[in-house]
């Protein structure tokens, strides 16, 4: 399997739901892209949702997802 750095996910959303993503997204200085990946990890964290790290993922002897470490993935610098 080839390593990618992202993965490309199509969805469909009222338009105001994408206009208020967007004022977020604006406010914070980030794109609509990197906005649904803060809020997202964001929701993980606080559900105590581990996700692997994309290397895991790759990795012929991985471990199953759920004994991956979660990451802080998506926060400003």
């Amino acid at each position: 399997m080839s390593r990618r750095k992202s993965s490309t996910l199509t969805v469909c959303i009222a338009p105001a739901l994408k206009e208020a993503l967007s004022a977020a997204a604006a406010g914070e200085h980030r794109s609509i892209v990197n906005m649904v990946e803060v809020l997202t990890w964001d929701w993980w964290d606080r559900n105590g949702i581990a996700i692997p790290e994309q290397d895991a993922l790759f990795n012929e002897d991985r471990q199953p997802p759920s004994a991956a470490p979660a990451t802080n993935r998506g926060t400003k610098p």
